[in-house]
C-alpha cells in the first residue's frame, strides 16, 4: 500500500508532461507500462490508441512537425518499445521534437530476459538524441524535464526514456511545481567576423543562390528568410524539408532541389559562383556526387549544429548559432549597406534555365498520377496541411506542393519510411482540428499503416487519404527499369486488395476514379466534406518520375525520360 505517498511514479509522469505543455499522447498499453495507463484513466491528457506502435511515433512526429511544440508517444516493454525505433529514427534524421516515454520489465528481472524485456535504452541509443532508463524513482521527474529540454534543441529531436513497472509503481513526492527546470544552453551565435565575411561574399557575388532546409522551420526563421531572399532579389531553391519556406508566388523561388528536383534549381546552383546554405545539411540526395555539386561556388553554411560543417563539403564561411538570430543579423547588416547588392537580373536568368517539369504520359483514357496530383494541388485550400508516404508519389507531391509554409508539408525526408503518411496525417490532424489535412498515399505504403483507419474512424478525423495506386511498388519498380535492365523483381502489387471495400468495413467513405475524366468531380466531393474520406486513383503502372539525377552522378547526368520511349508495363 502507498498509503504515505503523495504520488506514484506514474501519476509523477502524467502531472510533468501535462507541466511541459503536452495535450495529447499516441500509444498502445501493455503489461510494463500498466501502471502509466491506469492513472492515464482520469487524467486530463488526451490519449490515442494507435493500432501499432509504429504508428504511434510516426503520429507523434507529425503532430511536431505540424506543431512545432514537442510530440509524445507511449509503448510497453519489448516488442511494444521496438516498433517505435523507426519513428524515432525518421525524427531523428529530419530534426523533429519527439518524447517516448515506454515500461520496462521491473528492475528485478531487468539482465534476465524476462517476459517481454529487451535493452531498451542500448536499442535507442543509435536512433535517438538521448536514450535514459530511470532506476530510482527520485530520479524520474529530473530525467522527464532533462527530456524536454533535449528534444526541444537547439537542434530537435527524439528522447526515450524508459521506466520499469516497479518504478512506476513507486511511492514519491507529487510534482513540485515551484522546482527549478533545467534549462536549456543558449546556441551559439556566429562572431562578427564571420558575418562579416559573409556580407563581403554576398557583395562580391555575380551568381549567388540561397538553399533553405528544414532547420528555418525547426527555428522559426522562415518570415527572416523570406525577409533575405526578398531583399536581395535572390534565387532560392529548397532541399525537401525545406519546401513551403518560400514566399508563395514568389518568382525568385526555383523549386525543389536534388534528385527529383526542379532543373532550373539544380542548374543555378551548379552555375553559381555563391551559395547560401541555409539549415541544410547536403543530404546525398541534394548532392548527388559533392565533388561536382556547386562546382564553382563558395559556400556559406549556416547551422546550429557544428558538426553538419564541412562533413560533406567543405565551407567557406562556417555561420553557427540559432538560425533565426543568424539570419536578423545578416538582414540588419544587409540593410544598412549603402550599395546593398541586388540580384534580380540573375535570378531572371536562374529562372530561364529551368522549364516545365518533364512527364510521362499515360495511355489515353487511363489516370496518370501526376495528372492526379496537380489537379488536387490546384484545389485544395491554401492552408491544407499535406502528409506524404514515401516512393514516387512523395516526389511527384514535392515537386508540385504549394504549401504556403514548411509545417504545412509533412514528409520523411532523410529516413524516407514507407508507412509515414497516414499516423502523420493523424498527428497533424490533432495539430491542427481546424484545418484540411490529406495523406498523399501510396499503395505499398499505405498498406504498411492502414490499420490506422481505425484510429481515423474512433476519433471522427476527418483526415482525408488521396491513394495514389499503380499496382506497384513504384519508385523501386522505376530503378529496376532504368538501372537493373527491366528485372522486376518483386515490385508487382497487382494483386492489391479493394481500398474502397476496406475503407467502408471502418465506417469511412471511399470512391474509385481510373478514368481521367472523373477526376475533378471526384475531388471536389473528396474535399468538400469534414468527414474523412479515401480517394483510390487507379492509375497507369509505368509512370516515372522525372526528372532524375541518377545517384551518385551529378546534374550534367540528369534524366528526363527513360533511355527508351515507349512505354514500358512492368
Amino acid at each position: 500500500m502507498l498509503q504515505p505517498a503523495e504520488s506514484t511514479g506514474a501519476q509523477l509522469v502524467l502531472d510533468v508532461l501535462a507541466d511541459e505543455g503536452v495535450e495529447i499522447v499516441f500509444g498502445y498499453p501493455g503489461g510494463a507500462n500498466m501502471p502509466l495507463y491506469d492513472k492515464l484513466y482520469a487524467h486530463s491528457i488526451e490519449h490515442v490508441l494507435v493500432r501499432h506502435e509504429a504508428a504511434a511515433a510516426f503520429a507523434a512526429g507529425g503532430y511536431a512537425r505540424a506543431s512545432g511544440r514537442v510530440g509524445v508517444c507511449f509503448a510497453t516493454s519489448g516488442p511494444g518499445a521496438t516498433n517505435l525505433v523507426t519513428g524515432l529514427l525518421d525524427a531523428l534524421m529530419d530534426s523533429v521534437p519527439v518524447v517516448a516515454v515506454t515500461g520496462q520489465v521491473r528492475t528485478a528481472l531487468m539482465g534476465t530476459d524476462g517476459f517481454q524485456e529487451a535493452d531498451v535504452t542500448s536499442i535507442m541509443g543509435p536512433v535517438t538524441k538521448r536514450s535514459v532508463c530511470v532506476r530510482d524513482v527520485r530520479d524520474l521527474e529530473r530525467v522527464l524535464r532533462a527530456a524536454f529540454r533535449v528534444a526541444r534543441g537547439p537542434r530537435p529531436g527524439p528522447v526515450l526514456v524508459d521506466v520499469p513497472s516497479d518504478i512506476l509503481k513507486a511511492a514519491c513526492p507529487k510534482m513540485d511545481p515551484f522546482a527549478a527546470r533545467p534549462v536549456a544552453a543558449a546556441p551559439e551565435h556566429p562572431g562578427d567576423g564571420a558575418i562579416d565575411e559573409t556580407i563581403e561574399l554576398i557583395r562580391n557575388a555575380k551568381r549567388p543562390v540561397a538553399i533553405v532546409g528544414g532547420g528555418a522551420r525547426s527555428a522559426n526563421a522562415v518570415y527572416l528568410y523570406r525577409e533575405l531572399v526578398a531583399m536581395l532579389e535572390l534565387p532560392h531553391t529548397a532541399t525537401i524539408n525545406g519546401l513551403g519556406c518560400a514566399t508563395p508566388g514568389d518568382p525568385r523561388f526555383l523549386g525543389m532541389l536534388g534528385m527529383h528536383g526542379w532543373k532550373a534549381a539544380n542548374l543555378a546552383v551548379n552555375t553559381a559562383d555563391l551559395v547560401l546554405a541555409l539549415g541544410m545539411r547536403f543530404d546525398d540526395r541534394v548532392t548527388g556526387k559533392p565533388d561536382k555539386f556547386a562546382r564553382n561556388a563558395k559556400i556559406v553554411h549556416a547551422d546550429v549544429d557544428a558538426s553538419e560543417f564541412g562533413k560533406i563539403l567543405p565551407v567557406a564561411v562556417a555561420l553557427r548559432g540559432d538560425l533565426r538570430q543568424t539570419l536578423e543579423r545578416l538582414v540588419r547588416r544587409l540593410g544598412r549597406e549603402e550599395t546593398m547588392p541586388r540580384f534580380s537580373g540573375w535570378a531572371a536568368e536562374a529562372k530561364a534555365l529551368g522549364g516545365p517539369l518533364p512527364a510521362d504520359r499515360a495511355p489515353h483514357g487511363e489516370l496518370s498520377a501526376t495528372d492526379v496530383l496537380d489537379a488536387f494541388f490546384a484545389v485544395a485550400p491554401d492552408d491544407t496541411i499535406v502528409s506524404t508516404d514515401v516512393g514516387q508519389h512523395q516526389m511527384w507531391a514535392a515537386q508540385r506542393q504549394r504549401a504556403i509554409h514548411p509545417r504545412n508539408f509533412l514528409t520523411s525526408a532523410g529516413l524516407g519510411s514507407m508507412g509515414f503518411g497516414l499516423p502523420a496525417a493523424i498527428g497533424a490532424q490533432f495539430a491542427h482540428p481546424e484545418r484540411t489535412v490529406v495523406a498523399v498515399c501510396g499503395d505499398g505504403g499505405f498498406q504498411m499503416s492502414m490499420a490506422e483507419l481505425a484510429t481515423v474512424r474512433r476519433h471522427e478525423l476527418p483526415v482525408k487519404i488521396l491513394l495514389i495506386d499503380n499496382r506497384r511498388l513504384g519508385m523501386v519498380r522505376q530503378w529496376q527499369e532504368l538501372f537493373y535492365e527491366r528485372r522486376y523483381s518483386h515490385t508487382d502489387l497487382s494483386d492489391n486488395p479493394d481500398f474502397v471495400t476496406i475503407a467502408s468495413g471502418y465506417g469511412i467513405r471511399g470512391e474509385r476514379i481510373e478514368d481521367a475524366g472523373e477526376l475533378r468531380d471526384a475531388l471536389e466531393r473528396f474535399l468538400g466534406s469534414r468527414e474523412p474520406a479515401l480517394l483510390h486513383c487507379a492509375c497507369f503502372p509505368a509512370e516515372n518520375v522525372w526528372p532524375l539525377i541518377p545517384p551518385g552522378a551529378t546534374v550534367d547526368d540528369a534524366m528526363e525520360a527513360a533511355p527508351q520511349t515507349e512505354a514500358i508495363v512492368a
